[in-house]
C-alpha cells in the first residue's frame, strides 16, 4: 500500500504542477500590478477592521479561519523536511512561492467572494472553489462542463479535507507528544477527539471565535521564540542567508546536485503551508462580511505573507542558525548524507520536528521537545477545526437544495445528517492518522493537496477576470474617498447573485433583511 500511495504522489505532484504554480503566480503578479505589494499597507488596514453580521465573520476572524488552516504541521515538520530533502535553498523557493503566491491568493479569495452563497440551513455565508467553477460561467456555453467541474473539486475536497489531510496533523502532533512526554498515540488521539467534537459541532460562528482567540496567539509566541533562538545566534545569519542563496540556485557545489529537488521541495511544501493557489483559502474568505470582495481578497493575500514569510522562515532560520539539520540525497531519507548541520542531531532522529526540537534545546536545554509539542498541539489542532469547516462547505454545495429535505434513514434534514456522517468520518481519521506511520500520513496529506491544486489553478486561470474587475473597481472607488461597495452588473459581472441581492444603501442583504 505505501509503494502505491508513492507512486500516485508521485503523478500528482510531477514538476509540472510545481511550475505551474509558479508560472501561475507570475502570472496573476503581473496581471494585478504586483497587487500583493502595492497593498500591503491596506491589507493590513482591512485586516483589523471588524464588519461583520449573524451571517457572516469578520475580517479578522476570516483571516484567522485561513490562518487555522494554512498554520500547521507544514509550518515546521515541513520546513524540516524541505530543508532535509531540497537543502537550505529550498527555503528560498519558499519565500518565491509564498510572494507569487500572495497574488493567486487574491484571485481565488476574491472569487470566493464575488460568487458566495447562503447556507440553506443555518443562513451563515458558504462559498469556495466549487461555487464560483460551477456559478461564474453559468449564462455561458460552458456552463454545463464548469458546473461538473465544481462538483469534481467539491467531492475532492470533501476527500481531502475529510479524510486525507486530517491525518498529517494529528500523526505530528501524537509523534510529538509522544516523544516530549511518553504519551500514548491512543491516548492523544482520544483527547484530541472530543476537544475536536466539541468545537465543530458549534458550527462556523464557533470555529471563527476559537480561531481568533488561538490563532494569533499561537504564531506571535512561535515566531517570538523562535527569533530569541536565532537572535543568540546572531553571527551566523551572513552565513546562512548566503547558504539559502548558494543553495537554492546550486551554487554551492555539495548541493549543485539537488538544485532540481530545492525548487520541488520548496514549491511543494510551501504550498502545503500556506496553501495559495490550492483553494482552501477562499472558503474562509467567502465567509466574511464585507462591502467588497477585494476587500477579503487582500486580507487573505496578507494571510500567505504571515504563514510562510513569518512562521515558516522562524522555523527555517531556527534551523539553520542552530545547525539542527541533515540534508540528504535523492530526495528520501534513505540517500547519502550530503550535509549536516554544525549541531549534532541524535542518530535515531527523524525527518521533521526533531530537528526544530533540537534547535530550541541549544539555547534551552531539554525544553526543546516540549515546546514543539505544545506548538504542534496548538497548530495541528487549529489545523485540523479549519479543514472540518472546509469540508463541510463543500458537503453543503454537493447538497445542494436537498440539503433541507427530510432524511430517510435517520431524523432531521439529509444536511444535518449528512454533517453528522462527516463529523464522524474526520474524528476517525484524526484517531487513524495519530497511529500511524507519517510517511503514509504526509503521502496521503500530499495527494490531497496536489488534486486539489491541479483542479484551482486551472480553474482561476479560465475565471480570473471578474477578480481584476473587482480590484479596479475597488481602488477607483478608494481614490474618490468612498469605502467600496460593489456592485457586480456595473461591472459586468454576471451570476453574483449574492451581490446582486445586496443593498447598498443599508450595506445589508435584501433577502436577510426581509428575514
Amino acid at each position: 500500500m505505501s509503494d502505491f500511495l508513492s507512486t500516485v504522489n508521485g503523478l500528482v505532484w510531477h514538476e509540472t504542477l510545481v511550475y505551474l504554480c509558479l508560472a501561475a503566480g507570475v502570472y496573476f503578479s503581473i496581471r494585478s500590478r504586483f497587487v500583493q505589494v502595492r497593498q500591503i499597507p491596506e491589507m493590513v488596514r482591512l485586516m483589523l477592521k471588524g464588519e461583520k453580521s449573524p451571517s457572516g465573520v469578520s475580517s479578522f476572524q476570516a483571516l484567522t479561519m485561513s490562518l487555522a488552516g494554512r498554520v500547521g504541521t507544514g509550518n515546521i515538520a515541513g520546513v524540516a523536511t524541505a530543508i532535509a530533502f531540497g537543502g537550505p535553498g529550498a527555503l528560498f523557493w519558499m519565500w518565491t512561492v509564498a510572494f507569487l503566491g500572495a497574488s493567486t491568493s487574491f484571485v481565488e479569495c476574491t472569487l470566493g467572494q464575488i460568487y458566495k452563497d447562503r447556507d440553506k440551513l443555518t443562513g451563515e455565508y458558504r462559498g469556495g472553489p466549487a461555487y464560483y467553477f460551477s456559478t461564474a460561467l453559468s449564462h455561458t456555453a460552458a456552463a454545463g462542463a464548469m458546473k461538473i467541474y465544481g462538483y469534481v473539486f467539491a467531492a475532492v475536497t470533501l476527500l481531502a479535507m475529510g479524510l486525507l489531510l486530517p491525518g498529517v496533523q494529528s500523526n505530528s502532533m501524537a509523534s510529538a507528544m509522544s516523544s516530549a512526554w511518553g504519551f500514548s498515540k491512543w491516548w492523544v488521539a482520544v483527547g484530541t477527539v472530543i476537544v475536536l467534537a466539541f468545537v465543530i459541532i458549534g458550527g462556523v460562528k464557533r470555529i471563527a471565535t476559537f480561531a481568533s482567540i488561538v490563532v494569533p496567539f499561537m504564531a506571535v509566541v512561535y515566531i517570538v521564540l523562535a527569533l530569541v533562538v536565532v537572535l543568540f545566534n546572531a553571527s551566523e545569519i551572513p552565513a546562512i542567508l548566503s547558504l539559502i542563496f548558494s543553495s537554492a540556485f546550486g551554487i554551492d557545489s555539495a548541493f549543485g546536485a539537488i538544485i532540481g529537488l530545492a525548487v520541488m521541495w520548496g514549491v511543494k511544501r510551501g504550498i502545503y503551508s500556506n496553501e495559495a493557489g490550492q483553494g482552501t483559502g477562499p472558503h474562509a474568505a467567502a465567509a466574511a462580511e464585507v462591502s467588497h470582495p477585494a476587500k477579503q481578497g487582500l486580507v487573505q493575500a496578507f494571510a500567505v505573507y504571515v504563514d510562510t514569510l513569518f512562521v515558516c522562515s522562524a522555523t527555517g532560520f531556527l534551523i539553520l542558525s542552530t545547525g539542527a539539520y541533515r540534508v540528504f540525497e535523492g530526495g528520501t531519507a534513505d540517500g547519502a548524507v550530503i550535509r549536516e548541520g554544525g549541531t549534532i542531531l541524535p542518530a535515531d532522529a527523524e525527518v521533521g520536528p526533531a530537528f526544530a526540537q533540537t534547535g530550541f534545546d541549544t539555547l534551552w536545554s531539554g525544553a526543546g521537545s516540549s515546546f514543539i509539542a505544545i506548538s504542534l498541539a496548538f497548530f495541528c489542532f487549529t489545523t485540523i477545526v479549519a479543514y472540518y469547516y472546509m469540508a463541510e462547505t463543500n458537503l453543503r454545495f454537493m447538497l445542494g437544495r436537498f440539503a433541507t429535505v427530510n432524511a430517510r434513514f435517520l431524523p432531521g434534514s439529509l444536511g444535518t445528517t449528512m454533517t453528522m456522517l462527516l463529523q464522524a468520518l474526520i474524528l476517525v481519521s484524526v484517531t487513524l492518522g495519530a497511529v500511524s506511520t507519517a510517511s503514509d500520513a504526509w503521502t496521503l496529506g500530499d495527494i490531497g493537496v496536489g488534486l486539489m491544486a491541479w483542479l484551482n489553478i486551472i480553474g482561476i486561470l479560465i475565471l480570473q477576470q471578474p477578480a481584476y474587475k473587482a480590484l479596479w473597481d475597488y481602488e477607483r472607488q478608494k481614490r474618490d474617498g468612498l469605502d467600496p461597495v460593489f456592485d457586480p452588473l456595473a461591472l459586468g459581472i454576471q451570476n453574483a447573485t449574492f451581490w446582486e441581492n445586496y443593498d447598498p444603501a443599508t450595506g445589508k442583504d435584501r433577502e436577510r433583511a426581509k428575514t
